[in-house]
């Protein structure tokens, strides 16, 4: 009598359990989730509810991500990605992106790519139609046009206006700029009136605002980049990164963005990680393969990212005034759907109007930007 007590308290129990074992196994169960970097105009708002759209269809997590950023890639007002980004030394756009697959554990990158303004895409190409990982230059031009890709003019007037005020800018020892009006030409007061006075009759419909833009940026060359990272339910992964790059670069420089490890990294089985900012300290520490391979060692996305940031700012020996000038970003999303974002600084200049953020959507919600954490604080 004793033992069928104990056998119906067990089975009330067991069935007063059931709903919350349930719970339990649907909270196990990985979230749709797809994060990437801010950008300008909802950049990163309008690129990660693209993605869930797609992962909500029943789409391919590299379909999410790749449709996602390519809005910012063909928005020409976003002067750091794609059309309209800003150019080389030289006056000419050179792109750059990589793309990892979760499932089938592939990737593919191209470098220093011109005159295609969706450099994402074929970055995939090159990971399903070669036996290659990566492919520069003018190589990397030409395969795109093996596989169909359009040849266009990436320089935007906005971008031309702004390549023209950083020549303009430039003065060697003596003071003296070829693009200038000539050493015979009458003084001129200041150095930046005088440059913006000439770029507005150059551009008469420019807008003091552009102006004021093309001038910081003349002085302080940007970074941009986008970088997207989605989940599914199934818990497959996928990740890009692009990016036109370091403006007024020498020609032929690539930064992080393209390369597997340093500007983007995912392992299925753990989770992905990005990067935008200047590229140059990133590799130095291998970002992204860094922050996946600190989330592998159990450390939280947020964590794993600030514990990147603080490996770059060893490098300086921690030394705040070397690191003012340098902006970067890690974003990071686990397998769980745990994610984070995470800056160097709080925000990306004395003068910025926000701080630090990242763009995520979950499980088909709202797509919205978060803020990132940080390492050092601006006064």
């Amino acid at each position: 009598m004793k033992d069928t007590t104990f056998t119906r308290r067990a089975a009330i129990l067991g069935a007063a359990a059931l709903p919350a074992i349930r719970n339990a196994a649907a909270q196990a169960r990985p979230r749709a989730v797809v994060i990437s970097s801010a950008n300008r105009n909802n950049g990163g708002v309008n690129c990660c509810a693209k993605a869930m759209e797609i992962l909500k269809a029943g789409g391919d997590t590299l379909d999410a991500v790749i449709a996602g950023v390519n809005i910012v890639e063909l928005d020409p007002r976003d002067s750091s990605v794609g059309y309209g980004g800003l150019p080389n030394e030289e006056g000419v756009v050179e792109l750059d992106s990589s793309c990892m697959h979760g499932p089938s554990r592939r990737g593919g990158a191209v470098g220093a790519l011109r005159n295609i303004k969706t450099p994402s895409k074929v970055a995939r190409m090159v990971m399903e139609q070669t036996d290659h990982m990566m492919l520069v230059g003018e190589g990397a031009l030409r395969f795109a046009r093996a596989m169909g890709f359009k040849e266009e003019d990436l320089l935007t007037e906005e971008s031309r206006l702004q390549w023209l005020t950083w020549k303009k800018s430039l003065r060697d020892g003596s003071g003296h700029n070829n693009w200038g009006p000539g050493i015979d030409a009458p003084p001129s007061e200041q150095r930046k009136a005088a440059v913006l006075r000439e770029i507005k009759e150059m551009f008469p419909n420019a807008s003091e605002e552009l102006l004021a833009e093309a001038w910081e940026n003349a002085i302080h060359p940007p970074h941009g980049t986008i970088n997207c990272i989605a989940l599914n339910e199934k818990g497959e992964m996928s990740a890009v990164t692009t990016t036109s790059g370091l403006a007024w670069k020498i020609p032929g420089r690539v930064g992080d963005s393209p390369i597997v490890g340093g500007g983007l990294w995912l392992d299925q089985d753990v989770g992905g990680a990005g990067s935008t900012g200047r590229g140059e300290e990133n590799l130095r520490v291998c970002g992204a393969h860094t922050v996946v391979e600190n989330m592998r060692h159990g450390m939280a996305p947020k964590d794993a990212c600030l514990d990147a940031l603080k490996r770059v700012s060893r490098n300086f020996n921690d030394d705040l005034k070397r690191l003012e000038p340098i902006d970067l970003n890690f974003y990071a999303l686990r397998k769980d759907g745990e994610c984070a974002g995470a800056a160097l600084w709080n925000k990306a200049s004395v003068n910025a109007t926000r701080g630090a953020q990242f763009a995520v959507c979950r499980d088909g919600g709202e797509s919205r930007q978060e803020n990132s954490v940080f390492l050092y604080e601006r006064k």
